[in-house]
């Protein structure tokens, strides 16, 4: 498929602009704006309006102001509040934000506006605004919010991802809908086989564009680019700023205002307190049953948990472990047929299933309210990867809790990850420091090798055979096996707190249900002493 000459075409005109400014917005002082913006860590490059601080002085028509008051929102988020005054303006933007900031709604209201201002759609023509998401999960829940908005407003959408039926999907687009939101793979699918066009496509929107260049989305990108007309307004979000996605952007996007929001550094949400665990491998089956314990001690429903591991298979294996302990839970990963994993996030969304076991299929766009905890129980390639699992918690200006089994296999991620922790005010446990100087080339462990781990956290000399060797660093307020969640305090009697059996947690029907062997090694779930020193090695 060629990219189309566009000079070689007429190209009917099309409005861009809508944005009428309030006249309360209008009138505020560049002081009262630059607080506002310092406020909310809201960095700008570029020419911008002054960003709207309430609903009302979005100025967006009735049927969009009836939706936000039937959903009962409060005020915009700041991406909202600065974006789309740019975005109604009709100019190119790039934003960036964390996930879980509201950017969907900040794409998803213009668009709706800037297809009610076009020239309506034939039958059988191509979408006027055109949603690129890596995910299906993502497609879906972009759906789900253009659906709550386009139902008053006459908008029709369709979402077009892989791994289910194409039937249904070219029948959409043969009709013809305002809004396709899509995967790369399969829109480009259905572009070369003529099944639809992108020649009235107007307003495009590229969503989570690093982890589109991540999973190697780019060639794809480029040539759904060269089917839409240049002179389109194009938005273009991501959660961080890498070389890659720069150049994207200075390739299609031409002049555009670039709007950030929070640190310029990469950084977890500060609404969520992590824990750090440094263990064996082949103790985190053992562990991870301490904590789910630990948390179910807290509340019959403590809400929703995600843990991520780094395999299909361990997936699977990881999620019978948990059922046999009476808790209900749901897995998905890349292998599981598109209407098993609807199905399994229904459940997890309505709380028939209280746990997720995943692969980083849903460490982004996965936004579903309710997660308190995010469990790593095999800790991700990089501290990027990291912010965006833990991300899953912490929403809304909720709080929530992290907690990751971190190995030294997992060594070269040890500096950057205290990085992350120490910009969001966390304590570090000492033995991930340790761990960092050694795979740093540090010279912070001169004497006794592990030894000198044992020494710091145990009190002792480096040699004590101490079975509770972490009990200094756990009374140091890091170690969340030691925790309450309340007081941030160590609570003694969670050391040795087993699943509850009136809860229908059963010790010895879990370790049977894994008599193969631990989920990271051969030696089983392991049932001795939680804090063994062969556990630091």
């Amino acid at each position: 498929m060629n990219n189309i000459n566009w000079s070689d075409m007429r190209l009917q005109p099309f409005q861009k602009s809508f944005y009428q400014e309030h006249p309360k917005n209008r009138n505020r002082s560049s002081q009262e704006v630059d607080c506002y913006r310092t406020q909310h860590q809201i960095t700008i490059w570029g020419l911008a309006p002054n960003p709207i601080q309430c609903f009302d002085e979005a100025c967006f028509p009735e049927y969009c102001m009836n939706e936000i008051r039937r959903q009962r929102y409060i005020e915009p988020t700041p991406i909202q509040a600065q974006s789309w005054p740019i975005v109604m303006s009709g100019n190119n933007l790039v934003g960036i934000a964390k996930t879980g900031s509201g950017k969907t709604l900040a794409f998803i209201l213009p668009a709706i506006v800037h297809i009610r201002g076009q020239a309506p759609l034939e039958r059988g023509g191509g979408p006027i605004a055109l949603v690129l998401a890596p995910t299906r999960e993502l497609a879906q829940q972009i759906q789900s919010v253009a659906n709550d908005f386009g139902s008053s407003s006459s908008v029709r959408n369709t979402c077009i991802f892989g791994g289910s039926p194409r039937t249904k999907q070219a029948s959409d687009l043969q009709r013809g809908v305002e809004i396709v939101i899509a995967t790369p793979g399969r829109l480009l699918d259905f572009l070369q086989a003529g099944t639809t066009n992108l020649r009235r496509c107007t307003y495009l929107v590229l969503d989570e564009a690093d982890r589109m260049m991540d999973m190697g989305f780019e060639p794809q990108i480029r040539k759904i680019f060269g089917q839409i007309r240049p002179d389109r307004q194009t938005l273009m979000w991501s959660a961080t700023w890498p070389k890659e996605v720069r150049q994207l952007a200075e390739d299609f996007l031409g002049n555009y205002i670039h709007i950030n929001i929070g640190s310029m550094e990469l950084s977890a949400n500060h609404n969520i307190r992590q824990y750090v665990e440094v263990c064996a491998e082949h103790e985190k089956g053992a562990k991870l049953k301490d904590l789910l314990s630990h948390i179910y001690d807290q509340a019959a429903m403590p809400g929703k948990i995600i843990i991520f591991v780094a395999t299909k298979k361990k997936v699977d294996k990881l999620a019978r472990f948990i059922n046999a302990l009476g808790v209900s839970v749901g897995s998905i990963h890349g292998d599981k047929s598109q209407m098993d994993r609807d199905n399994v996030l229904n459940d997890f969304r309505s709380g028939r299933a209280n746990i997720l076991v995943a692969t980083d299929v849903a460490a982004r766009g996965l936004d579903i309210d309710g997660i308190k905890y995010v469990i790593n129980f095999d800790f991700p390639q990089s501290s990027e990867d990291y912010i965006h699992r833990i991300g899953r918690t912490g929403r809304n200006r909720s709080t929530g809790t992290s907690y990751a089994f971190f190995t030294r296999k997992n060594a070269k991620c040890a500096r950057a990850l205290i990085e992350v922790l120490r910009e969001a005010n966390q304590i570090v446990n000492p033995e991930l420091e340790y761990i960092a100087q050694d795979a740093g080339g540090g010279s912070g462990r001169s004497r006794g090798g592990r030894g000198s781990v044992r020494s710091y956290v145990g009190g002792g000399n480096g040699s004590s055979g101490s079975s509770n060797a972490f009990s200094s660093y756990r009374g140091s307020l890091s170690g969340f096996n030691a925790f309450s969640e309340s007081g941030n305090r160590f609570d003694p009697s969670c050391t040795a707190r087993s699943f509850n059996t009136e809860r229908g947690f059963s010790s010895s029907t879990a370790q049977r249900s894994y008599s193969g062997g631990a989920l990271g090694g051969s030696a089983g779930f392991s049932n001795g002493n939680r804090y063994s020193n062969s556990a630091r090695h």
